[in-house]
């Protein structure tokens, strides 16, 4: 079994440098967004993109006392532990890797952008050219080969870590009690809770989860649920039935004509005898 592996984002020493974006984009070989307006603030994209899997957010915000902090954070894809995104997926192109990362087969994905619809933190986007859902993958190419994620390895502030599931959670851990002691009340680990994974991308954050834009409890949507459990099984069941069905109209007809014409071949042999039998 191969052991599972953790990304690390501890937000309170990220200095919002974007390096992680670029090595995204020049590992992944992905365009610019041209399309990309400035609107008066740090933050470069809106959202993620189709072609931009990771995104350094900005949030400006005054506390209760009226001094103004930058709340900055690396958002991609989350690798849940049990991700929305695959349980939704018609086509099971997406799968759980068993070393952590959640990663899209491109050749079985057929664009429905089911993926995106029941990601709690709506991460999946679809290229609307090629008709393919995608997503941060954790490099898993590279992971593969021994090497860090491209943005781990770039990251400048060392707010980025990548390794085993023990040793990041210790890390985790010692941070967080680290940010506690700063005075820090509302400091909190995203995606463990300490000791158990939710998910293999990690956060240690200064401040609550929503002034980040992270949902306090994520949860896949119940619609999903009772769409892949009741619905979609009645759907083929239904489907199976009126197939079924329309043999069985079929078998019937063809006994019906069958019999039809054998009673006319025995009126025909009939008909013959009577017009011997007057000869």
């Amino acid at each position: 079994m191969a052991k599972e592996v953790v990304m690390l984002h501890d937000v309170s020493r990220c200095s919002g440098c974007r390096a992680c974006m670029v090595a995204c984009k020049q590992w992944h070989d992905l365009p610019a967004d041209m399309s990309t307006e400035f609107e008066g603030e740090y933050q470069s994209h809106k959202d993620l993109t189709s072609t931009t899997y990771n995104l350094v957010k900005f949030n400006e915000r005054l506390d209760s006392k009226g001094k103004f902090h930058w709340d900055i954070i690396k958002y991609q894809c989350m690798h849940c532990a049990v991700p929305g995104c695959a349980e939704g997926c018609p086509k099971h192109a997406i799968t759980k890797l068993e070393h952590g990362p959640v990663v899209i087969n491109e050749d079985l994905c057929v664009g429905c952008d089911y993926c995106s619809m029941n990601c709690p933190f709506g991460i999946p986007k679809l290229d609307e050219k090629k008709h393919k859902s995608t997503k941060c993958d954790m490099c898993y190419d590279r992971i593969s080969e021994g090497m860090m994620p491209s943005c781990a390895k770039t990251c400048t502030a060392q707010a980025i870590d990548f390794g085993y599931k023990d040793k990041m959670l210790e890390i985790a851990n010692k941070r967080l009690a680290e940010l506690k002691a700063e005075g820090h009340e509302d400091a909190c680990l995203y995606g463990t809770d300490g000791e158990n994974l939710t998910a293999n991308m990690i956060y240690v954050l200064p401040e609550k989860p929503s002034v980040y834009g992270l949902p306090e409890q994520p949860k896949v949507s119940d619609g999903m649920y009772l769409w892949r459990d009741v619905i979609k099984p009645i759907g083929k069941l239904a489907s199976g039935g009126a197939l079924l069905g329309l043999a069985g109209m079929m078998i019937v007809h063809s006994m019906v004509k069958s019999q039809d014409e054998e009673k006319n071949t025995d009126e025909k042999g009939d008909h013959i005898k009577d017009e011997a039998d007057k000869e």
